[in-house]
């Protein structure tokens, strides 16, 4: 067991860590990042990435985090492969504690943890993800223009997913569990009134199919009652828009969260209810989830965190 110390301790990786620890190092500040579970974030299942600035021929999801990795440390970052178990933020300077027993004691946290993505929990999603599964339509939706895709939900996120992708896709089809839609009436009637999208209701995915990609999906509706039937589809791409869940667990009591898990912030900026922890990225936007946006935030939580940390010298 070893205590170390610093201005300001990041944790989490992804767009939102990644780009903190740029200019967190440019301040001068020295900034430990630990990567967490997944270093670099979701955006390194994600196949080619089209819609983040400066690669106009698009670039691997992988590629990316390891470019914005590289220019952190280019910088001074200090990045660790690990993950933090443990914080308290009851009194400054913060502690934390990481899963080689390491107490990190710091100035300033910026929380940069992310969400996950819920899936169905079928084996199958794992095998096809990149190869026709996706969690983001706003991601991978253009690589489905004139295809056949189904999209998995029935509240406001699953109809503005398969509203986006019918501009794309030549077909869509979106399966609800339940005999309704839990959007608002206006995402309700903008899915309904399209005439390339096919609602399926009362209708559960049983497993996915294809060779190399995806090639179809199996069905079923109408579970336990006599109008049983099973059935497959024929897609190539598998959306689910059943929601994410941040990644917040060891910050509950410690931060203040909204009723989702996610971080609240205050106002414009990334601060938390604890004067000197920050947040950016997915886990304090429920809303947004992309990563250029986590990336901004990122920005954003490292200037306020060096500007706490010059207040608090003066």
């Amino acid at each position: 067991m070893s205590n170390e110390s610093t201005k300001c301790l990041i944790i989490g990786s992804g767009p939102a860590g990644y780009t903190a620890a740029i200019y967190a190092s440019r301040a001068n500040i020295s900034p430990i990042l630990y990567e967490g579970i997944m270093p670099g974030g979701q955006l390194t299942t994600t196949s080619e990435v089209e819609n983040f600035p400066g690669y106009p021929e698009g670039v691997m999801g992988a590629q990316l985090m390891d470019d914005l990795r590289k220019q952190a440390e280019r910088f001074g970052a200090d990045i660790r492969p690990g993950i933090i178990t443990k914080v308290d933020f009851s009194k400054r300077p913060f502690t934390a504690v990481a899963d080689d027993n390491t107490t990190i004691v710091a100035d300033t946290v910026i929380i940069a943890t992310g969400a996950s993505a819920r899936y169905l929990g079928l084996p199958d999603e794992q095998r096809y993800s990149g190869l026709g599964v996706s969690a983001c339509a706003t991601c991978d939706g253009f690589f489905y223009r004139g295809r056949t895709v189904a999209v998995v939900g029935g509240g406001d996120t699953a109809c503005e997913e398969a509203y986006y992708l019918s501009n794309l896709a030549q077909k869509v089809y979106l399966i609800v569990r339940k005999d309704y839609l839990r959007a608002s009436k206006v995402m309700q009637k903008r899915v309904m009134d399209k005439n390339n999208i096919t609602i399926l209701f009362n209708t559960n995915t049983l497993g996915l199919f294809g060779s190399e990609f995806l090639e179809g999906a199996h069905l079923v509706e109408h579970v336990g009652t006599d109008k049983e039937r099973k059935f497959d589809i024929n897609i190539d791409g598998f959306f689910l828009a059943i929601g994410h869940n941040p990644n917040t667990e060891i910050f509950k009591g410690q931060v203040d969260l909204d009723a989702q898990g996610y971080v609240v912030v205050s106002g414009g900026s990334t601060a938390t209810s604890v004067p000197g922890v920050f947040a950016a990225g997915d886990v304090a936007d429920p809303h947004y989830q992309q990563a250029i946006s986590a990336a901004g935030t990122g920005c954003r939580a490292a200037l306020d965190a060096e500007r706490f940390i010059m207040e608090s010298q003066s």
